[in-house]
C-alpha cells in the first residue's frame, strides 16, 4: 500500500492529499526509509535517461563535451541553449532533423513557446524534451552501424543494450514488459529500491567509467538537462553534488556524492508533488543549503493574486 507522502493545504484546511511510494538508501546500501511500495515495478519514465545515456556510452557514444552528455539524458524545455546541442550533435553525426523520430513538439519553457509562436513557427521534434537522447541514439547507431530506421524498435541492438544496462545498474529486478515512453522509446520498468541503487552506483563510480561520466556531467549542467525553473535545477543548485533525475508522472530519483540515493513515486502522477517532497526529504538528510530547502519544501497555493496555502510533504512522514 502507498502511503500519503504531500499535501495540499489552503486557508487552513487540508485540501486534498497525493500519496506514493519511497524508498532511502544509506552510502552502504542500507533501507534509511522506506515507504509504500518500493519492490513492484514502475515505469521511471525520464529518470531512466541517466542509465540508458551509461547504455549509449558502453555502445559507443563519444559525445565531444560534457554538455553533449548532459543533453542526452536531458528533460529539457526547449530554450536556445537546449536545441543548438540537439541540432550540433545530429550535424555532427551527419543527420538532420528528420532523422529524430520523437514527436514534433513546441518548448515547454513559457518564454521559448511564446517566441516560436510568436514567429509562426510550426512544431519541431527538435522542440521535444526528449530529442537530445534521440540525437544521441542515431549518434551511437552511426557509430556501430546499425539501422537508423528502426532505433525505437525494442529489438534493435541499442535498445536491447539498453535494457542489459539497466539490468545490470539496477541489480536483480523480475522480468516484465515494457512499456513505450512519452516519446516512442521502450522504457523499463523498475522497483524503487532498484531505481535508488542505480542511481548510487552512478555517483560514486569511479572517474573515467561511463557510470561517473553520466553523473558528473549532469552535475555540470543542471541546466541542460532541465530548463529555467525547472525542479532539477533548483535542487542541484540548493544542494551541491547532488545528481538527480526527474520523470513524468511524479517520479523522481536522485543520489548525494557520498552515495546516499533516494527514489519515489506519486500514485496520481501530480508533478506538482515533486519538488517540495524532494526538498523536504534533502533537508531531512542534512544536506545542501538547509534554507533554500525549507523554502523549496514549502511551495505556494495562490488564490486571488495571493499566496493562501501551500504544497508541502506530510509533517512526519519521515
Amino acid at each position: 500500500m502507498s502511503v500519503e507522502l504531500v499535501e495540499v493545504v489552503r486557508s487552513g484546511f487540508r485540501e486534498c492529499v497525493h500519496r506514493g511510494s519511497l524508498i532511502v538508501l544509506d552510502p552502504r546500501g542500507e533501507v534509511v526509509i522506506s515507504l509504500g511500495e518500493v519492490h513492484t515495478p514502475i515505469y521511471p519514465r525520464s529518470s531512466n535517461k541517466p542509465l540508458q545515456a551509461v547504455a549509449m556510452l558502453r555502445a559507443g557514444f563519444l559525445p565531444r563535451t560534457s554538455a553533449e552528455l548532459a543533453i542526452a539524458t536531458a528533460s529539457h524545455e526547449g530554450q536556445a541553449d537546449h536545441i543548438e546541442l540537439v541540432e550540433d550533435l545530429l550535424t555532427e553525426h551527419g543527420f538532420d532533423e528528420q532523422a529524430l523520430q520523437c514527436p514534433a513538439d513546441l518548448p515547454g519553457n513559457e518564454l521559448a513557446r511564446a517566441e516560436v509562436l510568436a514567429a509562426g513557427r510550426a512544431p519541431r521534434a527538435a522542440y521535444m524534451n526528449c530529442s537530445g537522447k534521440h540525437a544521441a541514439m542515431l549518434a551511437v547507431c552511426a557509430a556501430r552501424g546499425w539501422d537508423t530506421e528502426t532505433y525505437l524498435d525494442p529489438g534493435h541492438p541499442l535498445q536491447e543494450g539498453v535494457v542489459e544496462t539497466i539490468a545490470d545498474l539496477t541489480g536483480d529486478i523480475e522480468e516484465t514488459d515494457l512499456g513505450i515512453d512519452g516519446c516512442g522509446l521502450p522504457i523499463v520498468p523498475v522497483p524503487l529500491i532498484n531505481l535508488a541503487r542505480a542511481y548510487a552506483r552512478l555517483a560514486i563510480a569511479e572517474p573515467g567509467t561511463p557510470e561517473r561520466a553520466v553523473a558528473d556531467a549532469i552535475r555540470e549542467h543542471p541546466f541542460l538537462i532541465s530548463g529555467t525553473g525547472k525542479d532539477d535545477l533548483r535542487l542541484m543548485r540548493a544542494v551541491p553534488g547532488l545528481f538527480c533525475k526527474a520523470g513524468a508522472d511524479g517520479v523522481h530519483a536522485g543520489a548525494l556524492p557520498d552515495g546516499t540515493a533516494f527514489a519515489f513515486k506519486i500514485d496520481d502522477g501530480h508533478e506538482r508533488a515533486r519538488l517540495p517532497l524532494s526538498a523536504a526529504l534533502l533537508h531531512r538528510l542534512g544536506a545542501g543549503d538547509a534554507e533554500v530547502l525549507a523554502t523549496l519544501a514549502s511551495q505556494p497555493v495562490s488564490g486571488g493574486g495571493a499566496r493562501v496555502g501551500t504544497v508541502r510533504a506530510v509533517p512526519g512522514v519521515f
